[in-house]
């Protein structure tokens, strides 16, 4: 159903999608202590707080939450940084390349963080 469980590295993103566990993903990721599992967005735009759901459901095993936000730095709403406070949970937005770097980073060190990726090309 879209869902891989377990913590994995990101092996390469690029090229509308990206490479973890094995396998090839055309499109975005949201990857969680959990899991990683298929995230329907394809522009910032389109990110609604309910998309953030599961960072939420698992907020008390995530400090820390990556969004890459495609191609370019996109804003992060203050609602968005509001509700995930209230969860315990820091947000930081980047360009999806640089949150592609820093997330595998952050799992190494044995973070508690999370990663909500925008596939870009």
């Amino acid at each position: 159903d879209g869902f891989v469980p377990g913590r994995h590295q990101l092996d390469a993103f690029g090229a509308g999608g990206f490479r973890f566990a094995g396998m090839s993903h055309r499109g975005s990721v949201l990857a969680t202590p959990a899991g990683i599992r298929i995230w329907p967005v394809a522009r910032f735009s389109e990110i609604t707080a309910e998309m953030l759901q599961p960072v939420l459901d698992e907020a008390g095993a995530i400090d820390f939450l990556l969004i890459g936000t495609g191609a370019d730095i996109a804003f992060i709403p203050h609602g968005w940084c509001d509700l995930l406070r209230e969860h315990g949970i820091t947000v930081e937005g980047m360009a999806t390349g640089a949150a592609a770097r820093t997330y595998p980073v952050l799992v190494a060190e044995d973070r508690r963080v999370a990663a909500a990726l925008i596939a870009v090309e």
